[in-house]
């Protein structure tokens, strides 16, 4: 048993590292701080295993420091939410590592918002033990950050960090705008090495005025500050013109400083908000993910390496992104991070590529996908990327090696389906399979039972398609298998085939699409060496 003195320090301790932030500095170091929330676990389980005694002085300071992130469960999570005008609450799994990688974030932001004198309480709440309590306040997977305000619930969807969340937590609890008034103010405020969005107004009064605090009230993600003070507004951004008003972005990157020069609407703000935030070159990562695939700037290069590769390359690109801002998204994926990169490779049918660079862009409007070919350098990204922006670049798609031999079911690959498919004189009944499809082998067998009943009509193909390694702009399928009849006289509408259906059931329904008579159907058939037996079946 540890001796009471130790245990009242320890509480102490934790307490301390929780809460002793100054109101002027708000940022936390990591390596100081990350581990609070997992300190205050461990004190819990402790004192839930009966290892801590009251010994008049101990006991009560461990529950102080747990006193700074409620436990909530089946009996009390309902009735936090309702008592707590303000309630930040964690759902978490202990098995979930997204959860573990929040817990000293969430545990940080708590610290954070405690010494500027937020009232939001924290609570945290083990979704997979209480799961009736997690549904009560609508914990849906794990991890969830829920904000609730007077009993309404604001589901948080940001970067997993700490300024990301007490950025958030204050714009939804009435603090959307931090007004800085003095130099120090804004020097230290400057310490944090955050994005955050300058407005400089003389009274802090008039419709433009307006206009920045709802724009600063609708965006959840980054800080807005505010000062009348010149002389501040200079240290926050150097570059301040000699307007009445004014207003920039700061961004800590390369391309740090923004100028607004729209109109002061509320749209307009938020418009050059998100359309600047993104620095030159976004590392991409499991944090930024969602922001990416949402950006606004929907065309994006994406240049695939390993981060020491990369080294080399990153001042060129940096400097070509500076001339397409704001049209096209730069973006840097590390391929040793095998979970973030080979999800895109594949997307390409690249994943087994072993060039050390490779170069991509996807347009997020329409889902188009386009490879750079020839050597990196400057002259070539930067034809990519005006191919990209003019439409002149010819669409990526997959497509295994045009096979040498057809067979009774012709093997169609992405490279031939225009030619073989669309182009073709002939009927054409496609199979589009995958390699994971539970249905396709048997399907495919059915198939090749047709292919051998009509193989003596010149008019009609059978053929098949692997989408999971070729695409085509005209193939859009999500479902496999997918049986199509395409027509000769009418290509651009292929007819769906059922693929319940009997061999029996495919065989009738193709002969009265393509108006196919019993008598040909013999007449094909009879030349087959297997033809008898195929009959018997159909």
């Amino acid at each position: 048993m540890r001796a009471p003195w130790r245990l009242a320090a320890l509480a102490a301790a934790l307490l301390v590292m929780a809460l002793a932030v100054s109101a002027a500095r708000l940022d936390l170091d990591d390596d100081d701080d990350s581990g609070v929330l997992d300190e205050l676990l461990a004190v819990e389980e402790e004192a839930e295993r009966g290892g801590l005694e009251d010994d008049g002085g101990g006991a009560e300071a461990v529950r102080r420091a747990q006193s700074m992130v409620l436990v909530l469960d089946n009996d009390n999570a309902r009735r936090a939410v309702e008592e707590h005008a303000e309630l930040l609450l964690l759902g978490y799994a202990p098995w979930c590592e997204r959860s573990a990688a929040l817990m000293p974030r969430f545990a940080e932001a708590a610290a954070a918002l405690r010494a500027m004198g937020s009232a939001v309480a924290f609570a945290k709440l083990d979704g997979e033990r209480y799961p009736k309590a997690g549904a009560a306040v609508g914990v849906k997977g794990f991890p969830t950050v829920l904000l609730f305000v007077n009993g309404t619930e604001h589901h948080y969807t940001g970067l997993h960090t700490k300024d990301a969340l007490v950025t958030w937590v204050r714009k939804k609890t009435g603090a959307p705008v931090i007004r800085l008034q003095s130099r120090d103010s804004a020097e230290e405020f400057l310490k944090k090495d955050q994005t955050f969005v300058i407005g400089f107004f003389k009274n802090f009064e008039g419709a433009e005025y307006e206009e920045f605090v709802k724009a600063a009230v609708t965006d959840n993600e980054v800080q807005f500050v505010e000062t009348n003070d010149r002389s501040v507004a200079k240290i926050l951004f150097p570059g301040i013109s000699s307007e009445e008003q004014f207003l920039g972005l700061v961004k800590s990157e390369p391309e740090k400083f923004e100028k607004f020069d729209g109109t002061f609407e509320e749209k307009a703000i938020l418009q050059f908000v998100d359309l600047h935030k993104f620095p030159l070159i976004t590392v991409f990562t499991e944090l930024n993910s969602a922001k990416v695939y949402s950006s606004p700037i929907k065309m994006q290069v994406f240049t695939f390496s390993e981060a020491y590769d990369f080294e080399d390359l990153e001042s060129m690109i940096e400097e070509i992104a500076r001339a397409f801002k704001t049209k096209i998204m730069f973006i840097h994926v590390d391929t040793a991070e095998e979970n973030l990169a080979k999800p895109f490779l594949t997307l390409y049918g690249l994943e087994s590529d072993k060039r050390p660079v490779i170069v991509t862009a996807f347009d997020t409007t329409n889902g188009a996908k386009y490879l750079m070919e020839g050597d990196i350098n400057a002259k070539n990204i930067r034809e990519f990327c005006l191919g990209l922006l003019d439409g002149t670049l010819r669409s990526y798609q997959k497509s295994e090696p045009i096979p040498e031999e057809k067979g009774i079911v012709e093997k169609v690959v992405g490279r031939t389906f225009e030619s073989s498919v669309l182009e073709s004189p002939q009927n054409i009944f496609l199979e589009v399979h995958t390699p994971w499809c539970v249905d396709c082998e048997a399907i495919s067998k059915n198939v090749e039972k047709l292919a051998k009943h009509f193989s003596g009509l010149d008019n009609l193909k059978f053929a098949r398609i692997d989408a999971s390694v070729n695409e085509h702009p005209k193939l859009q399928v999500n479902d496999y298998p997918t049986l199509l009849l395409y027509p000769a006289e009418d290509k651009s509408n292929p007819i769906k085939l059922s693929k319940k259906a009997s061999v029996k059931n495919l065989a009738k329904l193709i002969k009265e699409k393509l108006q196919i008579s019993d008598v040909e159907t013999v007449a094909a058939a009879a030349p087959a060496p297997a033809a008898d037996s195929v009959k018997d079946e159909l």
